[in-house]
């Protein structure tokens, strides 16, 4: 069957000017973050060129936490709640250095002339440039990971079949009994391995594996999709070598 004709995701109109538009509010909200920080930085009595050092600390950990989450995106939950835990600190801890920093200021200035604000509004204001940087360093990954998900997802039969064996309807025979099993295998999570498509030449694919556990919103990390998989293979090879077992399975 002809591979598809329908115009990749990443073709999209406006999706560089976007990319474009949130890497530069990103880098705003760093800047304006990073002034703030690195005056708490003299403050706190951090000297020289370090007090340079100190707001890449905590808002290039947020940057990089964010990332860090959406590649741990099917990592076990105690991992993701670990990453989850330290991101928040972190943007806690900016939030509430620029609201301390905008505060006192504003204390410091309540005589001058032009526009006052009250504490409460200014320190509100002042996160903005935190959860900006989060916000969009957030954005920017997804809209990256986007046009890949949507070209796995719109992908016909024909593309299939063009780098891997369609064979999402071929029964796995399940050749394993269920006391064989390692014992950090789960009989059901082996039995929704079997159902997914096969990969190249007829083979189990971890990706495939993978993508039906997704469909089901269960999380499986890489090392249990490599052991599924290996499994699954054994199973398609011993009914390979001995059809009159697959036959009975089937």
């Amino acid at each position: 069957m002809p591979a598809s004709t329908a115009p990749a995701p990443s073709a999209i109109p406006g999706t560089s000017a976007i990319r474009v538009g949130i890497a530069l509010l990103a880098a705003f909200a760093f800047a304006l973050s990073y002034d703030a920080l690195r005056q708490m930085a003299v403050a706190i009595h951090i000297r020289g060129l370090l007090t340079y050092a100190f707001p890449l600390v905590i808002d290039g950990f947020i940057a990089i936490g964010v990332g860090a989450l959406l590649m741990l995106r099917t990592a076990p939950l105690r991992s993701r709640v670990y990453v989850w835990a330290l991101v928040g600190a972190a943007t806690t801890t900016s939030i509430w250095a620029n609201a301390l920093h905008a505060v006192r200021l504003n204390e410091q200035s309540r005589h001058g002339e032009g526009l006052r604000l009250d504490d409460v509004t200014v320190g509100v204001l002042s996160a903005i440039a935190p959860l900006a940087l989060a916000g969009a360093v957030h954005l920017y990954i997804v809209i990256r990971r986007q046009p890949a998900a949507r070209q796995a997802a719109d992908t016909t039969p024909g593309d299939v079949a063009s780098d891997a064996t369609d064979v999402a309807k071929v029964h796995v025979p399940a050749m394993t009994p269920h006391d064989q099993l390692p014992a950090d295998v789960s009989a059901e999570r082996l039995s929704l391995a079997r159902s997914a498509p096969l990969g190249r030449h007829g083979r189990a694919s971890r990706r495939h594996i993978e993508a039906i556990f997704r469909e089901k919103d269960l999380t499986i990390g890489r090392v249990e999709a490599d052991q599924l998989k290996g499994l699954v293979q054994e199973e398609l090879d011993a009914a390979a070598d001995r059809p009159e077992l697959g036959a009975e399975a089937a």
